[in-house]
């Protein structure tokens, strides 16, 4: 088996496109109205729209974050902040404050934000990724 498809709840598919194209530095593809598929190394982050697909429904943000290995952790962190990532007081149960570059107990070196959506999004850097 391969896990090969993480969907992302997005209300507004346009503005997700924006903002992930800008953190993960690349343009994805749009797949339907409201689909906007971004190839991170062979697993698809699939920003879903429900309203713009034609599905009905608003978007709900998920519950626990999206973790994403990445090469330079500090540029990582100026891109989100430059896309609009949401770096407040809010605490992701278990993990901590959002917006600081830390060292997890589990060796991790990572930083938490949401997405504009409400997303929790986890960036690892890479070398410090515990596989």
């Amino acid at each position: 088996m391969k896990l090969f498809r993480v969907i992302v709840p997005v209300g507004d598919i346009d503005r997700a496109m924006t903002f992930y194209r800008q953190v993960l530095e690349q343009s994805g593809r749009r797949v339907s109205p409201g689909r906007h598929y971004f190839n991170c190394e062979g697993v698809i982050l699939a920003c879903y729209d429900p309203r713009s697909d034609g599905d009905g429904g608003d978007a709900t943000p998920l519950p626990e974050p999206v973790y994403v290995a990445v090469d330079d952790l500090a540029a990582t962190f100026g891109r989100c902040r430059a896309a609009g990532a949401h770096f407040s007081q809010d605490v992701i149960p278990d993990v901590g404050a959002l917006g600081e570059i830390a060292v997890r107990p589990w060796g991790e070196r990572s930083f938490y934000v949401r997405d504009p959506f409400g997303n929790p999004l986890c960036f690892v850097s890479r070398e410090s990724a515990f596989l």
